[in-house]
């Protein structure tokens, strides 16, 4: 049975879990949205159909569906994929679902942060967003699991854990005057350590430019093992991210975690970021109070923001040069699994992420 406590999970002995730690589960949201995804969101349901697929070869998947697009999607999706009928305003669960956290027990809770679609009303993806912010409880509820709520704006995206007491984020994102400016640095970093269980806290300056999120942490850098993280790299001057990723490698390497070492810094090339074309903006709704997506909108495309289960890791393509060097960097980092590389990811990119954008990881309870 779950329900909500009002301990918070550092005062129950729950941390929050490494990405690279083992999952029981995935779970997805269903695109539909047509001022998010062109043409009715039927190029992209065919990229979220495909990242489904391969994630259920390496654990358990669910894919949230609303009524209208219920039959549709079960012909589309394999029988191994479960599908579940609840309502939802977009389709970014990695943002809008639970963090989960877990103790040295083999249990599983989960943090239901406070969600207002990038920003609410100052600078924010999308209005309403209250569907999405119920999103986590629902989920919880489903998997059995106690809730934690939070009052601190977050999103799943912002926040990179190592599963040993460090976290890695942006100023941009959570100290943002439409998330948390209000509380001050001290009052965040104690929600942080609060709710996620940890010491220590790397702040990058900033994200990617061009990200709509305020700079996300899922698109620049991530651990892949603990007092490890990959990069998103260039040596390109013209790119707009090569001062970016810079300086955030200067705060990475200065940086020490929770366990008193020295990051070792790996690095992944990134293409440039793409362009909105006229036929691809054309294709969306125009709807007030939701993000416009113009000719020539330009968004950061990036391999980091990938999904690592456990045993694939899922990989954005972007039919590019980068593709396959990108992947073989990726089988160096986990080797035993199988790269699994989503031709044409541009679909998913279209809508303002990726891979780990849309997917929420559940992580399984192991004793100590």
């Amino acid at each position: 049975m779950s329900k909500t406590l009002t301990t918070t999970p550092r005062q129950d002995g729950f941390r929050a879990p490494g990405e690279f730690e083992p999952k029981a589960g995935c779970w997805l949201i269903w695109p539909e949205r047509p001022d998010t995804w062109r043409l009715g969101a039927k190029p992209a349901q065919k990229l979220f159909a495909r990242v489904a697929t391969a994630i259920a070869a390496s654990e358990p998947v669910t894919v949230i569906v609303s009524a209208r697009q219920w039959r549709h999607a079960r012909a589309c999706l394999p029988d191994t994929v479960r599908l579940v009928e609840m309502s939802s305003n977009d389709s970014w669960l990695r943002d809008s679902g639970p963090n989960f956290v877990v103790n040295d027990h083999g249990e599983v809770r989960g943090v239901d942060w406070t969600f207002n679609a990038y920003g609410g009303l100052n600078g924010g993806l999308y209005f309403p967003w209250d569907l999405d912010d119920q999103l986590a409880h629902k989920i919880l509820e489903m998997e059995g699991m106690h809730r934690y709520r939070s009052t601190l704006i977050a999103e799943g995206g912002g926040l990179q854990c190592d599963g040993q007491g460090t976290l890695i984020t942006t100023a941009q994102c959570l100290l943002n005057a439409n998330r948390n400016g209000h509380l001050g640095l001290a009052a965040v970093e104690q929600q942080l350590a609060d709710y996620l269980g940890i010491d220590t806290i790397v702040w990058l300056p900033r994200g990617f430019a061009f990200d709509e999120t305020d700079g996300h942490v899922d698109d620049i850098c991530c651990f892949v093992r603990p007092g490890e993280v990959v990069l998103s790299w260039t040596d390109e001057k013209d790119d707009p991210q090569y001062e970016i990723v810079r300086e955030a490698e200067d705060v990475l390497r200065s940086a020490r975690d929770a366990q008193g070492r020295a990051l070792k810094v790996h690095k992944l090339p990134h293409p440039l970021p793409i362009e909105t074309t006229a036929e691809e903006s054309e294709g969306v709704d125009q709807v007030e109070l939701t993000w416009a997506r113009p000719v020539g909108n330009r968004i950061a495309a990036s391999y980091i923001n990938y999904y690592p289960g456990n045993s694939v890791v899922v990989v954005p393509e972007f039919g590019c040069a980068l593709d396959r060097p990108a992947k073989a960097v990726l089988a160096g980092l986990f080797p035993g699994h199988a790269i699994v590389g989503i031709e044409n990811s541009r679909e998913i990119l279209l809508g303002g992420g990726n891979v780990a954008c849309i997917t929420l990881p559940v992580y399984a309870g192991r004793r100590a």
